[in-house]
């Protein structure tokens, strides 16, 4: 391999979406974009537990794209294993990773116990991936780099995060080749591309000049419905207020939850819905809605506007913060008319949960669901109307009203990551679509050819890929 050539390898989210790590190996250098956990399907996640593709100590620098489990999670193990370089991200980020990994650590630690207990871990004792102790040596090495600020993560090499809308934070990274005689030479990893509209945050920045192109492809088949999501969060909750019992809504910590009490203050103030006591029952979504009220000069012009005039834009009239587990207990007990945003977004644990086994046989309740609900999580069977769901070792009669909102979505739709890619200044050498199943992937590769006429690749997973850089 000659001076200015240097390889990329997808150590996940390479036929799949999640578990995002791509190594760059340059100038006798290491550069990991992305550390994340894979979840899903149980294949997927005994994944995690796999040996490091390369020796973590061999890394020279780690580079996040966001805060998001899928993106970070495996930052404590690869530490665990000896990695002891810096981890740049921009500062919302930084304070979202730090809150993310807390967390992580305390769910690995609380299934290996659950797992002792119960005994059915083929390992004696069953352990942890990582602790407590591997998030918190991971959380000291976090850096934290402003949006447009540009970066050295190794000689020779210039970084650059800008906003590409996803969650609070998120950017897609550049990094230009500026010790070459012939030029710079520029490589961009996408992260999550956002939506050009979201309820919050500002449109994906367009970058230009862009000579490999390492792109997420998770809606590369998809187009979302162009409804006006604020519309149908009214009806819903129109709906589900006569009927004068509790609104339950499963909701991501991070984004979601702050779009939620976003869109229902502003339902109130112009009198689409009444005003009913909210209860936001997840110490996450409560540590991350004070990371998004740091980082309000982050959000789109529309919520800065409203700041500036005075609004407290993420809070609805009779809003309250559960902090404690007795207050959480306490708010199971309620029936009378409420919206309760409480985590995890698909169910598959936390305190909506507990919720849920209160009112789910309530045919008076409502579950409305504002999120993606994968194959195999409690949330796609209560959406494909299952009558029982089991939770907490016994089976519970779902008779609550199911309704969905699908306009949520933090990913662009393939016309969106198309429209996106078409206001690039010149043709890219070579597109690598990672982060996305297969026929999404070969559907975006299909499009991006036939749009562009550029050289497409869909990775494979360890598979080394040459680039002029």
């Amino acid at each position: 391999m000659n001076a200015t050539q240097s390889t990329l390898r997808f150590l996940g989210a390479a036929g799949t979406v999640t578990g995002s790590r791509h190594l760059l190996e340059t100038r006798e250098k290491r550069i990991l974009v992305d550390c994340g956990l894979f979840q899903g399907p149980k294949q997927n996640r005994l994944k995690n537990w796999d040996p490091f593709p390369v020796d973590p100590r061999s890394i020279d620098c780690v580079l996040l794209t966001h805060a998001h489990v899928d993106h970070i999670g495996y930052l404590p193990r690869l530490v665990k294993d000896g990695y002891r370089g810096p981890i740049y991200a921009t500062h919302p980020t930084v304070e979202l990773a730090r809150i993310l990994l807390a967390d992580t650590a305390h769910l690995q630690e609380e299934e290996a116990k659950f797992a002792n207990k119960k005994g059915y871990s083929k390992h004696n004792p069953a352990l942890p991936l990582f602790n407590q102790r591997d998030a918190e040596r991971a959380a000291d090495l976090l850096y934290g780099v402003s949006f447009g600020d540009e970066f050295s993560p190794i000689e020779g090499i210039a970084g650059k995060y800008r906003d590409v809308g996803h969650i609070l934070g998120s950017g897609f990274l550049s990094l230009k080749a500026m010790d070459r005689e012939d030029g710079t030479k520029k490589l961009l990893f996408s992260g999550d591309i956002g939506r050009p509209a979201d309820t919050i945050l500002r449109p994906p920045s367009q970058p230009y000049n862009v000579d490999y192109l390492v792109m997420e492809s998770t809606y590369g088949n998809r187009l979302h419905s162009h409804q006006d999501i604020k519309s149908e969060l009214a009806e819903a909750l129109e709906k589900a207020f006569s009927r004068n019992a509790p609104v339950m809504i499963p909701s991501f910590a991070v984004g979601r939850s702050q779009s939620l009490l976003f869109l229902i203050r502003e339902l109130e103030s112009e009198g689409a819905i009444p005003s009913v006591p909210i209860y936001l029952d997840s110490p996450m979504a409560l540590k991350a809605l004070e990371t998004h009220q740091n980082h309000l000069r982050d959000l789109n012009l529309s919520c800065r506007a409203k700041a500036l005039s005075g609004i407290d834009i993420f809070r609805p009239q009779k809003l309250h913060l559960i902090a404690n587990q007795r207050d959480s207990k306490a708010l199971c007990k309620t029936t009378d008319r409420c919206i309760i945003i409480a985590g995890s977004g698909m169910v598959a644990g936390g305190r909506i949960l507990h919720h849920l086994r209160q009112n789910l046989p309530n045919p008076l309740a409502t579950v409305l669901f504002v999120g993606y609900q994968a194959e195999g999580t409690r949330g796609r069977a209560l959406r494909d109307g299952k009558k029982s769901i089991r939770m907490f070792g016994q089976d519970v009669q779902v008779r609550a009203h199911i309704d969905a909102i699908d306009g949520f979505s933090g990913h662009a739709d393939y016309l969106e990551m198309l429209a996106w890619l078409m206001a690039f200044n010149k043709p890219v050498k070579r597109v690598y679509l990672t982060h996305g199943e297969p026929e999404a992937a070969n559907a975006l590769q299909a499009r991006i050819r036939e749009e562009f006429n550029w050289p497409v690749t869909v990775a494979e997973e360890n598979t080394p890929y040459t680039i002029d850089f």
